[in-house]
C-alpha cells in the first residue's frame, strides 16, 4: 500500500488531502509511523522523530494513529487477495507476498491465458474501488525481486522483473536497494568498493561471509537473482514483546521498577491475547544516548505469570548499568523460544546469561 496510514487519514479527512501529514504521537518522544508523499518532499520519513519532522516541515500536520481503522482496511485487502490465491504471506498490515503460480496453472482466473502481471493489475484496481486507496505491486519469480519491484514506481506502481532481465536489473541496482542492506551495511559495502549489484557479484563468497557472517551467503545469492524462500501462508509466532519510550529519561531505581512493573503487565496482556508460551525472557534497555543493550534468561518452565516474570525481569535489570550519568529512554520486555521449540533440549538449572548488542535499522517507508 502507498503511504498506508497517512492515505487512510487523508481519505477520511478531506481537509488533509494534498497537505504534508505525518501519523504518529505528537510529543517530545513521538516517532513518525508514516509520512504522506507531500511531507516526504521535505525530508520527513518513517522512524524519524516528530520533533525533527516538524523542523523539516513547519506546516506538517501530526495525526494520531487509528490502528483499528488500518486493521479494518487491511482485512478488506486480505479478502481481495484470497480470491486469487491461498498462498498469502503478510509482512505487515499494508504489505504481503502472494504466490499465484498454482492459480495460473489451474486456470482459476476468468481467462486462463492471464499472466501474473494481469492478476496484479486486477488486484490493484479492486483495492482502489473497494478502499479508495492506491497500492503498488511488484511481479517476479522470487521474493527478493518482487519486493524490490513493489517499491520501484511508487505510488500506484506496477513493475515486472522478468527472469530474462533479472541479472541486468540487479547489476544496475544500488546496493542500498537490496533487501537486508541497511544504512550501516551499505556504508560497510561502500568502504569495500561495492556500490552496485554488479560490484557485489564480483566479490567471492568467502570474502562476503567473512565480512557479513551468515548474511554473506544471502548477499551472494541475491546478487545472482537467487532466492528460494517460499511464500509461507501459515506464520508461526516466535515471540511476544512490548516496549515503552519515556517522555523524559529516567534513572531513579524506584521509578524504573514501577515502569518495569507496568511493562510486565502489558507483556502478560499480549501473551494472553496471542496464546503464545515461551521460556526465554529478554529485557531491552535503550539509554539516553541511544546506546542499546539486552539481557536474556532462559527458564526451565513456561513464563506466563507475573510471579514468574517480574522477579526474572528485576534480575535482568540488575545487570544493566543505569545511573544519573546513564539514564534510560526506553524499556522493553519480550518472551521467546516457544515451549515446543525447547522439547528435548537440556535447560541449565542456573540461568544462562547472554548479552546481545543489537543494531536496528529504520523500516523503509511503505
Amino acid at each position: 500500500m502507498d503511504q498506508f496510514f497517512a492515505a487512510v487519514e487523508q481519505r477520511d479527512r478531506p481537509e488533509l488531502r494534498g497537505k504534508p501529514v505525518a501519523v504518529g504521537h505528537d510529543g517530545p518522544r513521538g516517532v513518525v509511523s508514516t509520512a504522506s508523499y507531500e511531507a516526504r518532499k521535505y525530508g520527513v520519513h518513517s522512524a524519524q522523530s516528530i520533533q525533527m519532522a516538524k523542523r523539516l516541515c513547519p506546516d506538517l500536520t501530526i495525526v494520531e494513529p487509528h490502528f483499528h481503522k488500518y486493521k479494518e482496511v487491511s482485512m478488506q485487502i486480505r479478502n481481495i487477495f484470497q480470491d486469487y490465491t491461498e498462498l498469502i504471506e503478510p509482512l505487515s498490515l499494508d504489505e504481503a507476498f502472494l504466490d499465484v503460480t498454482q492459480t495460473l496453472l489451474e486456470g482459476k482466473t476468468e481467462k486462463s491465458e492471464k499472466y501474473a502481471v494481469d492478476i496484479a493489475r486486477e488486484i490493484k484496481q479492486r483495492i482502489l474501488s473497494t478502499t479508495g486507496l492506491t497500492a503498488s505491486a511488484g511481479v517476479s519469480y522470487c521474493k527478493f525481486l518482487a519486493k524490490i519491484a513493489s517499491d520501484w514506481r511508487k505510488p500506484d506502481g506496477l513493475t515486472v522483473i522478468h527472469p530474462d532481465k533479472a541479472q541486468e536489473f540487479i547489476d544496475h541496482l544500488q546496493v542500498n536497494r537490496i533487501w537486508g542492506v541497511g544504512q550501516k551495511t551499505a556504508g560497510h559495502m561502500h568502504r569495500m568498493g561495492i556500490f552496485t549489484g554488479a560490484d557485489l557479484r564480483r566479490v567471492p563468497l568467502q570474502h562476503l561471509s567473512h565480512e557479513f557472517g551468515k548474511m554473506g551467503q544471502v548477499f551472494y545469492d541475491f546478487a545472482r537473482g537467487i532466492d528460494h524462500r517460499p511464500v509461507i501462508a501459515e506464520w508461526e509466532r516466535k515471540s511476544v514483546s512490548c516496549e515503552q519510550t519515556f517522555e523524559t529519561d529516567i534513572f531513579q531505581q524506584s521509578t524504573i521498577i514501577i515502569e518495569l512493573y507496568h511493562t510486565v503487565e502489558e507483556l502478560l496482556r499480549r501473551l494472553e491475547k496471542s496464546g503464545f508460551e515461551g521460556r526465554t525472557l529478554t529485557l531491552k534497555v535503550k539509554f539516553g544516548d541511544f546506546r542499546q543493550v539486552t539481557r536474556s534468561m532462559t527458564a526451565g518452565e513456561v513464563l506466563s505469570t507475573k510471579a514468574r516474570i517480574l522477579p526474572l525481569a528485576k534480575q535482568l535489570l540488575k545487570e544493566v548499568d543505569i545511573s544519573h550519568e546513564h539514564p534510560i529512554r526506553l524499556l522493553g520486555l519480550g518472551i521467546s523460544h516457544a515451549a515446543a521449540d525447547l522439547t528435548g533440549i537440556a535447560v541449565p538449572t542456573e540461568p544462562e546469561w547472554r548479552e546481545l548488542e543489537l543494531q536496528f535499522e529504520p523500516w523503509p517507508d511503505e
